[in-house]
């Protein structure tokens, strides 16, 4: 793939559309393109968080362990990102991400991705913007939850 289309990709994602094609080109060149089989771990929970996936194509599930195995969270679609709340927070993923069919990534490190929100405020707003549409699902998600096991136990 050229890197001409993988700037277009990168485009595609809110929190890269305001970000020069320059930068947008340095970003594709210095990320590397990783190609994951159906049912192949993106990454592991606990894993050192050491870099951001952009899914360019394909699908992932998120999944989190529990003291009845894994269960899952989330599902993921092309244009997504993924893994960087872990590096934001330095922290070990907090999920494991696994392919749902063939899927092609672009993985971003830390490094690199950091230095593009030292250069573009903007993208680092946008960062926040989705991790707080994240929270409010998550929360919405919970509240149901919390309510449907309260009717169950009237």
């Amino acid at each position: 793939m050229s890197l001409v289309h993988e700037v277009d990709l990168l485009r595609k994602i809110p929190i890269f559309a305001k970000i020069e094609p320059g930068k947008l080109k340095l970003l594709a060149f210095t990320s590397e393109r990783i190609s994951f089989d159906d049912g192949q771990t993106l990454f592991w929970q606990g894993d050192a968080s050491d870099a951001a996936y952009v899914i360019i194509a394909g699908g992932a599930d998120v999944l989190v362990n529990t003291p009845n195995g894994e269960i899952s969270v989330a599902k993921l679609d092309e244009n997504a990102l993924v893994g960087e709340i872990g590096i934001f927070l330095d922290l070990p993923r907090t999920a494991t991400v696994r392919a749902i069919g063939d899927v092609e990534t672009l993985r971003i490190e830390k490094r690199n991705f950091f230095r593009l929100i030292e250069e573009f405020p903007e993208m680092g707003a946008e960062v926040v913007r989705e991790l707080a549409q994240r929270l409010a699902q998550t929360t919405a998600d919970l509240t149901k939850t919390r309510n449907e096991l309260s009717a169950l136990r009237s």
